[in-house]
């Protein structure tokens, strides 16, 4: 693992002043117990300061290395015990011998020496143990940060498998349908049977050559979905009639691919395929505010009916909103007066 302060300029400046403001507090320390400042006391506080932040910047090795061996709690303690007792040591052997030098012939050197020893060991466990957590705040905070992201990673794999699960109910579903009419009109009618067999070719390669949730415009799907109308269209003559209102504004707007499609199966399986009359889809799309508002309604009979749907297309597009906008995206259904109308609000940028 990287050293924390070293390989981050930011946490290296904020380091130095750390230590800025633990020397300044050292030597503040210093003048309330002797009433006096000394060339000696500054001298001493900017070199013993300097010399332990050296160590410090080095005991993140020793401490990386047993944290990682995953030792016990026990042999944890003795660890930092004894790289405390060494450092400390260390310290104060360095901090003497280069302050005597400077103050080689000081009487002054031997008596500072002599009152501040014991505070200096206080001072050099305090300063020791400060490292020491910051150290292991460090790492907790890594481990979190690295479960967070993997977190996050897995949830967007979750998401994404389960995507392109609800994608593979509908494209085999849809195909379902349409062969079914294809084996219907093969016998009453050929040609109108080879017709909707091209289209739905042409259908099923916009499909299959959209991988996972990659976005489409708008245009683009409207584009696609005139060919399964026309496939629909193929078989149900002028029982089925379509109109749309879009604003131009709305065409480049982006959603994820075969969103609308199941809207548009559900309409003919609950409108055409049970109603003796004609029945009208309409499209409405139009910016609302930083929304692309696309509304589909079409009529069906109002009669009792035997045939059930499980809803299976209402849900797949609403989970869809969900996994790809979270809360931004929203879906409303409304039967009323013999009219069913599926309203979206999609994101607009």
């Amino acid at each position: 693992m990287k050293h924390p302060v070293l390989s981050n300029k930011v946490r290296l400046i904020i380091w130095w002043l750390a230590w800025l403001i633990l020397a300044l507090g050292q030597l503040l320390s210093y003048y309330l117990g002797s009433g006096t400042i000394t060339a000696l006391s500054v001298s001493d506080n900017a070199i013993s300061m300097l010399i332990f932040s050296g160590l410090a910047l080095s005991i993140w090795y020793p401490f990386s290395y047993f944290n990682n061996i995953k030792t016990g709690a026990g042999a944890m303690i003795s660890n930092i015990l004894a790289g405390g007792a060494v450092s400390i040591t260390l310290w104060i052997l360095l901090t003497r011998l280069i302050v005597s030098s400077l103050f080689r012939s000081s009487e002054e050197f031997t008596l500072y020496w002599d009152d501040t020893f014991y505070f200096r060991i206080g001072s050099g466990v305090f300063i020791y143990i400060l490292v020491v957590v910051s150290y292991y705040l460090f790492l907790s905070l890594t481990t979190l940060s690295e479960k967070k992201a993997r977190e996050a990673r897995l949830e967007t794999l979750v998401k994404e498998t389960e995507l392109r699960m609800l994608r593979s109910q509908i494209n085999p579903h849809f195909l379902f349908n349409s062969l079914n009419s294809v084996s219907s009109l093969t016998i009453t009618d050929p040609g109108k049977a080879r017709e909707m067999v091209i289209k739905l070719s042409e259908f099923m390669r916009y499909a299959l050559s959209r991988k996972d949730e990659q976005p489409v415009t708008l245009r683009s799907e409207l584009e696609n979905l005139s060919l399964y109308l026309d496939i629909e269209k193929v078989r149900f003559g002028d029982k089925l009639t379509t109109e749309e209102n879009i604003g131009e504004e709305c065409l480049e707007v982006k959603l994820p691919v075969m969103l609308l499609q199941p809207l548009y199966e559900n309409a003919i399986k609950h409108g055409v395929y049970e109603s003796t009359e004609s029945v009208r889809i309409s499209t409405v799309a139009r910016i609302t505010g930083d929304y692309l508002e696309l509304v589909i309604k079409n009529n069906y009979d109002i009669a009792p009916s035997s045939a059930k749907g499980t809803g299976t297309g209402l849900i797949n597009v609403q989970r869809r909103l969900e996994l790809y906008y979270g809360n931004r995206a929203s879906l409303r259904a409304l039967k009323e007066n013999g009219i069913f109308t599926v309203t979206l609000y999609i994101p607009s940028e």
